[in-house]
C-alpha cells in the first residue's frame, strides 16, 4: 500500500514537535510578532501554548503554515 499523505510536509510530526522547533528559530518574541496570539507573548511556555493551539484551529492553522514556509525539516 502506498503512503497516503506523500507530499504532506507535516505528515508524522506532532504539534509539539512543530512548536519547539518554530520557538528555537524564531524565539518566543518572534513567534508572537509574526502570529500575534497572546500565549506566544504572555508568559509563553510550550505547554500552554500547545493547549491553546489544540483547542483553536485557526491558530494552529497559522503555526503549520509558518512552519511550512520556514522549512526548518
Amino acid at each position: 500500500m502506498a503512503d497516503p499523505q506523500p507530499n504532506n510536509p507535516l505528515h508524522g510530526l506532532t504539534l509539539e514537535a512543530i512548536l519547539t522547533r518554530l520557538v528555537e528559530h524564531y524565539g518566543w518574541d518572534g513567534l508572537g510578532r509574526i502570529i500575534a496570539v497572546k500565549c506566544f507573548t504572555s508568559d509563553p511556555s510550550i505547554k500552554s501554548s500547545l493547549k491553546f493551539l489544540r483547542k483553536t484551529p485557526w491558530a494552529r492553522k497559522k503555526v503549520e503554515e509558518l512552519y511550512t514556509r520556514t522549512r526548518l525539516s
